[in-house]
């Protein structure tokens, strides 16, 4: 086979429903039978549902409509979203993912669903990666109650693309596909935006190239597509040919660093993800002045929704190394600002090292010798009334906002972040 094509062995794993599914476990409630709807009761009929029951589903309810466009001869039962529930049941998952591979070969995607690099597990468990996933399906729902389904494929793309298209409608809730599969399974999607990665403002910019199905862009002249769209436009290409080559890579390396990840419950854009960055920041920074640390190097990551897939992740080298929050920020904003394509975004990742320890205060060209003296002190006062009287015991006011996550976060005790 041509080496451009990964050879590996991936599972892409999503919880069925998954919201609505926990708020029928806590009732008692079979989820395939009973018509319940996640959304907040005090937008009236206006509200979004953020989750239905499969059964809804059958009945040609939407999941992520309004309670308004729920036909009015079906009855169903509203619950109002509990996200520290949903947090704990999706640690109940991993803690099963992790029951057959290691952290280095899982990639949390969402908080409902996860990549699998089984490939070196094969021979351990003496089975193939369709037993195993059968296997691991299994364990969800014994341990949790939970139901899934399940993509296998060669690359990270194909396992996704199968779970997302085919896996729902067999009766396993597995598919699999191979390289043997692109021409008959991938490139018959059509509209374009059911294919992971293609949003509908894309599928509208392409259909203007009369471009229909993936079949047509696969067969599309690849250098126009990268003269229209950039490095895009040469990602959507390899993509409509099966061609991808990412592997699942946790940064568990020798130079260790500061890491913050965090998985989004709703689509953030350009206005509201900075209050999120710089929470986040906030995290990373008081980390590096507990343990009397400093940073050179900036790592900056956005993944964008399930709907249109992808993102980016780039690093800075600072000039000096620094525990400072407004530095860092700004590192991170001038990534963001730099590479970001006015799309929906579902996660940010920030991760700060070449960490060295703290001795002595370097300048820089942005920040007089006073202002970070008066910053750091500052910062050292908050610490101690935050390790005294807990971490939510002093906020800023941006916390406050509806779009804050940093309140509910620091709630949080351990565990992976999501």
């Amino acid at each position: 086979m041509n080496n451009v094509y990964l050879q590996r062995n991936f599972l892409c794993i999503d919880l069925k429903s998954f919201f609505a599914s926990c708020e029928c476990l806590e009732r008692n409630l079979n989820p395939f039978s009973y018509p319940l709807v996640v959304a907040s009761t005090t937008q009236g009929k206006g509200a979004i549902t953020l989750a239905v029951t499969p059964y809804l589903k059958t009945l040609g309810v939407k999941s992520r409509g309004r309670l308004y466009e729920i036909p009015k001869n079906i009855k169903y039962t509203i619950a109002k979203p509990r996200m520290s529930l949903y947090l704990k049941k999706s640690k109940e998952v991993i803690k099963v993912y992790l029951k057959y591979v290691s952290e280095d070969d899982l990639h949390i995607y969402s908080i409902d669903e996860c990549f699998l690099d089984v490939t070196d597990y094969l021979k351990l468990y003496k089975k193939t990666d369709y037993e195993l996933a059968l296997n691991i399906l299994k364990d969800i729902k014994n341990s949790t109650g939970l139901y899934a389904t399940c993509g296998i494929g060669p690359n990270m793309l194909l396992a996704k693309v199968a779970m997302d298209i085919e896996a729902k409608h067999n009766k396993d809730f597995i598919a699999k596909w191979t390289y043997k599969d692109i021409p008959t399974k991938l490139w018959s999607i059509t509209p374009l935006s059911k294919m992971w990665g293609i949003g509908t403002r894309m599928e509208k910019n392409l259909n203007k190239l009369h471009i229909y199905s993936i079949k047509d862009l696969a067969n599309y002249d690849k250098l126009k597509l990268k003269k229209r769209f950039g490095i895009l436009g040469l990602e959507l290409w390899n993509h409509a040919n099966g061609i991808d080559l990412s592997r699942i890579i946790n940064n568990n390396t020798k130079d260790k660093s500061y890491s913050h990840s965090q998985v989004l419950f709703k689509d953030y854009n350009g206005n509201n993800i900075k209050l999120i960055i710089n929470e986040m920041v906030q995290v990373i920074a008081k980390r590096l002045r507990d343990n009397n640390k400093t940073c050179q190097t900036v790592h900056f990551g956005i993944s964008y929704s399930k709907t249109v897939g992808s993102g980016f992740s780039h690093q800075i080298k600072l000039d000096t190394p620094t525990d400072n929050e407004t530095i860092i920020y700004k590192a991170c904003e001038l990534i963001f600002s730099k590479f970001y394509n006015d799309l929906p975004i579902r996660k940010v990742s920030i991760s700060c090292g070449n960490l060295k320890n703290k001795s002595s205060i370097q300048l820089n060209l942005f920040n007089s010798y006073n202002e970070i003296i008066k910053e750091d002190n500052i910062n050292k006062e908050i610490d101690k009334i935050k390790a005294k009287f807990g971490k939510n015991a002093l906020l800023k006011a941006s916390s406050l906002l509806e779009d804050s996550t940093i309140k509910s976060r620091n709630q949080k005790i351990g565990g992976h972040d999501l």
